[in-house]
């Protein structure tokens, strides 16, 4: 972070430079270090004036005060610079959760998404204990005029799994469908809705 400093009709003494550099401290635990600051001191008619600008992303933040002490000025700049930053930070968190949970809707494909896909299949060890399941897929945006199945063994358990150690698994593999059979053989379906959610599904 660097600091400029302007005197207009004042010097600017390593006392209240030191005032000015505790009170930044303060912002920078709020904002972080990326921001330069210019601090104009003025005296006029016996009033000491405290300017002090701060430059985060987002535009420039601005604290003033006057007071008959240089050293009172500055510290209500810095406390008025502090409630500013600190609004700042929480509309900047507030923006940045917002465009979190966009891309969150967008990866499970919510409201955007066509309508829905239905591709019938089975799961099971051999054709006599096959089940069938009607899997529903939530496409992209874009459409397709073909039908393009891959088929993957990554979203079958292998062995039969608790529930605890089918979510683990279903989140590790990044899958939105999980089918995985419980202790009694039973064959269970995890499957991840539009906003997050884990959804259990039994099979009869």
């Amino acid at each position: 972070m660097n600091v400029e400093y302007t005197g207009r009709h004042y010097v600017i003494t390593p006392i209240i430079r030191k005032e000015v550099e505790t009170g930044l401290s303060k912002i920078r635990k709020i904002l972080g270090d990326r921001f330069d600051a210019n601090v104009i001191l003025a005296v006029e008619k016996h009033r000491h004036k405290a300017e002090i600008t701060i430059s985060p992303r987002n535009g420039p933040l601005v604290g003033l005060a006057q007071a008959k002490d240089m050293t009172i000025a500055v510290n209500e700049a810095i406390d008025h610079l502090e409630k500013q930053a600190v609004k700042y930070k929480t509309k900047w968190m507030s923006k940045k959760r917002s465009a979190r949970k966009s891309e969150e809707v967008k990866k499970w494909n919510g409201h955007s998404a066509s309508p829905q896909e239905e591709l019938q299949t089975v799961v099971g060890i051999s054709e006599k204990t096959a089940v069938p399941v009607m899997v529903h897929r939530y496409p992209a945006v874009a459409k397709t005029t073909e039908v393009h199945i891959v088929r993957s063994d990554e979203a079958i358990a292998m062995r039969p799994m608790t529930l605890e150690e089918a979510i683990k698994e279903a989140h590790f593999k990044d899958r939105d469908l999980f089918v995985f059979r419980d202790s009694k053989g039973k064959v269970m379906i995890l499957h991840r809705t539009r906003d997050g959610k884990m959804e259990l599904i039994e099979v009869p």
